[in-house]
């Protein structure tokens, strides 16, 4: 058994209300009292009833008023209404069931028909109570099965990045010298998307799953490197024509090892992007490039970004066969190629960023410091 229905009695007359109360007690239900509109919202907010008994002429406001109020507000205009009322006018009467009444007696009214009512609407206000629990306890355990899917799906795609950052980690440590030039990139292509992200051209391209998806697959972009034979990959000295076409395939086949995994586990964003990654990045906006000789903005804007951040890297980076070069004399050879090598408005993204270019390469040093800033 549950706790016995509360039913509030609005009367202002006292022998009405005791005679209310106690044909409740009989029903085996409870009962406040109040005596004008004032006091009845006053134990309507502090205990809300599962029945209000509401005379229609009250000293503060009349019975109307307060059906108004309440039908009005959506945490009360469930709770079931009934009329007491010497008033036998059918226009009054139509009119508190129009705006919401659940019934209408008139005093004096019949005891068992008043009991009939009442019994009605406990049961259609218990009936919607337990709806309104029901629809709250699966709206609960709808939120608390969805943030459990988001932390597996979370941890899934968590468990994803770092395997995707190994195995790029993987192919790079085939080169001695690369250093932390994933780390770099990573943090290159960030800061690059943000200067894009306030541009009208592409405020709405660049959104905040495109610059998630840039940083977690820029590491993927040289993973084709994997396949090129040791003897090209760490020849010390400069490529011959030859070895450079061979050098050039680590675009195709990183690309293509990356499809297979589309083909295999379609829908993953950071898979595609990684794909356009490891085919573009070395293609020209001037169409000189490679693999495919596309240009302008054929070529996707992930492969374009990432393109400015690598040759960067590569300039100030120290290798076996160069010295690093510094950072103004980088920048002033990637102006240069503006609308050549690189996009345009790729170029005008460094050139607003270069103070936090600066500021990566200082945090994220290679074994050996390769030049001061």
């Amino acid at each position: 058994m549950g706790e016995p229905a509360h039913v509030l009695i609005v009367d202002d007359e006292p022998a009405s209300r005791d005679v209310l109360g106690k044909i409740m007690g009989k029903l085996g239900y409870t009962s406040s009292e109040a005596a004008d509109g004032g006091s009845a919202f006053t134990r309507i907010l502090a205990d809300t009833p599962d029945v209000i008994l509401l005379d229609l002429v009250l000293p503060d406001m009349n019975g109307e008023a307060i059906l108004d109020r309440l039908r009005a507000d959506e945490n009360l205009q469930h709770i079931p209404i009934v009329i007491l009322s010497g008033d036998d006018d059918m226009a009054r009467i139509s009119s508190c069931l129009e705006k919401g009444a659940d019934d209408y007696l008139v005093k004096p009214f019949n005891t068992t028909l008043l009991q009939a009512r009442v019994t009605g609407c406990i049961e259609r206000k218990r009936a919607h109570d337990r709806e309104k629990e029901f629809n709250r306890k699966t709206k609960q355990y709808s939120e608390e099965l969805e943030a459990q899917v988001h932390a597996q799906v979370d941890e899934i795609a968590s468990a994803q990045l770092a395997m995707i950052f190994a195995l790029s980690k993987l192919a790079e440590s085939r080169d001695p010298e690369t250093g932390e030039h994933l780390e770099r990139m990573r943090e290159y292509c960030r800061i690059l998307c943000e200067q894009l992200r306030n541009t009208e051209k592409y405020g709405e391209i660049v959104d905040e799953e495109f610059v998630s998806s840039m940083y977690s697959a820029s590491p993927l972009h040289d993973i084709g490197k994997v396949g090129v034979p040791d003897q090209v990959l760490l020849k010390p000295g400069k490529l011959t024509k030859e070895e450079f076409d061979v050098i050039k395939q680590h675009t195709v086949l990183g690309a293509s090892t990356l499809r297979a995994v589309q083909e295999e586990f379609p829908g993953i964003g950071i898979v595609r992007i990684g794909i356009e990654l490891a085919e573009g990045h070395h293609e020209r906006w001037d169409g000189n490039g490679y693999p495919n000789g596309v240009a302008g903005e054929s070529i996707p804007l992930s492969a374009r970004i990432l393109s400015v951040g690598d040759v960067y890297d590569a300039i100030t980076s120290k290798r076996c066969y160069k010295d690093a070069i510094p950072h103004e004399k980088c920048a002033a050879i990637i102006r240069e190629e503006r609308g050549a090598q690189f996009d345009p408005d790729i170029v005008d993204a460094f050139s607003a960023a270069e103070e936090s270019f600066v500021e990566i390469r200082d945090t994220y040093q290679d074994s050996e410091k390769v030049f001061p800033m």
